[in-house]
């Protein structure tokens, strides 16, 4: 045992297809032994049977933006404080590892601080990653919202930029993907106080008449601009067999959102891993009238999860697709470890063994309530 090394015995480890007792020696060099059994060094921590996991693999949370933006019209003065808060709170969600999905492209007058905030949330992550002032590791998701006017313009000064990692299609067009039902995103707007009933109908029908146009002109150059990065390409609320074939003519990766079983299993089919809202597990539905991500799971349609605006709610999801849907609890685990970490393409993380980054994660579960003990992101104490 080095003088950094933590050693954490009297474990259930989470591994890739089983849960043992034993063992885990970690350290900024990486995991250097994962062993049944318990260990008699002086300077091994008995955790009590609690559990040890690999840290989380978050791919896409809109979190950063209630820091940036905490109440309407609100905009918090300093963006590196925003992003540590935001640091923190995924920290102890249990996330060592955060794409931080920012949305490029305003649809409409209520969500047009995203485009003062877009440039403002990557100066803050780059200058906390140049600064080695986060606790865990932060990536730069990019939400190109296609439908949106000047979306290029936006994207392009970034298009290079190191922490960009991910990128994902939308398409909010009022009668498409996730809002092809009229109905439920009245019910969103108005439910939400984001409009007025007035607001909303000038809205659907401005949005309407330009979106699809933008989309069309928009989906190409956007997927050249970073596929010739070798970026990871993710679709966005495939409702259709036919929004799945654009994602896979498109060179996608990844599916995010499907809103309808048709969609997950075509995608399923196709090749893209799927990836549904913990949230939508955590409350047992969808909050926009799509499908259930706990059926997903049950039906085999269903790789990974995101939290997608509640942090919380990843490990929220793992206890409830364990307990309610019958999966065993590594396989509700590799729905946030392992399984999203081989979507992004990072090799170096998500499993428990050695040689790999020490992310590491220990919990316990108060009924049916997962309580985050300790984290450690890159062997470093991180909550």
């Amino acid at each position: 045992m080095t003088m950094t090394e933590t050693i954490l015995t009297n474990a259930k480890i989470i591994l890739e297809d089983e849960v043992i007792d034993g063992t885990v020696a970690f350290g900024p060099q990486g995991i250097t032994a994962v062993d049944s059994g318990r260990s008699s060094l002086p300077g091994a921590t008995d955790v009590g049977g609690d559990y040890v996991s690999p840290g989380i693999v978050e791919m896409h949370t809109d979190n950063m933006e209630k820091h940036f933006v905490p109440r309407p019209g609100v905009f918090w003065p300093n963006g590196l404080a925003a992003a540590v808060a935001h640091d923190a709170q995924m920290a102890a969600s249990g996330v060592t590892t955060v794409y931080d999905s920012i949305c490029a492209g305003s649809t409409s007058w209520a969500k047009d601080f995203r485009r003062q905030i877009f440039p403002e949330i990557i100066a803050a992550l780059t200058e906390g990653t140049r600064d080695d002032v986060f606790r865990i590791d932060h990536k730069i998701h990019i939400r190109c919202e296609l439908s949106a006017d000047e979306l290029i313009e936006e994207v392009d000064p970034y298009k290079d930029h190191p922490l960009v990692r991910l990128v994902s299609l939308m398409d909010h067009t009022p009668g498409q993907r996730q809002w092809r039902n009229l109905d439920h995103l009245k019910t969103y707007n108005i439910g939400s106080g984001e409009k007025t009933l007035e607001q909303h109908e000038r809205d659907v029908t401005e949005r309407m008449a330009r979106g699809p146009a933008n989309v069309r002109r928009h989906w190409a150059p956007v997927v050249e601009m970073f596929r010739s990065r070798g970026i990871p390409i993710a679709t966005h609320d495939d409702t259709t067999a036919e929004d799945v074939d654009m994602g896979v003519a498109s060179g996608a990766a990844i599916s995010e959102f499907p809103t309808t079983v048709e969609a997950a299993a075509a995608a399923k089919a196709k090749g893209l891993a799927t990836i549904a809202g913990a949230p939508n597990v955590v409350r047992g539905g969808s909050h926009s009238g799509g499908v259930s991500a706990g059926d997903l799971a049950e039906k085999g349609l269903l790789d990974g999860l995101s939290s997608d605006y509640v942090p919380a709610s990843l490990m929220q999801a793992v206890t409830k697709l364990n307990a309610k849907h019958g999966l065993a609890l590594h396989d509700a685990m590799a729905m946030v470890t392992w399984k999203v970490a081989d979507m992004v393409g990072l090799s170096d993380r998500g499993h428990l063994k050695p040689g790999l980054r020490a992310d590491v994660m220990r919990f316990r579960i108060a009924g049916e309530t997962p309580i985050i003990r300790e984290l450690w992101s890159n062997g470093r104490r991180a909550f």
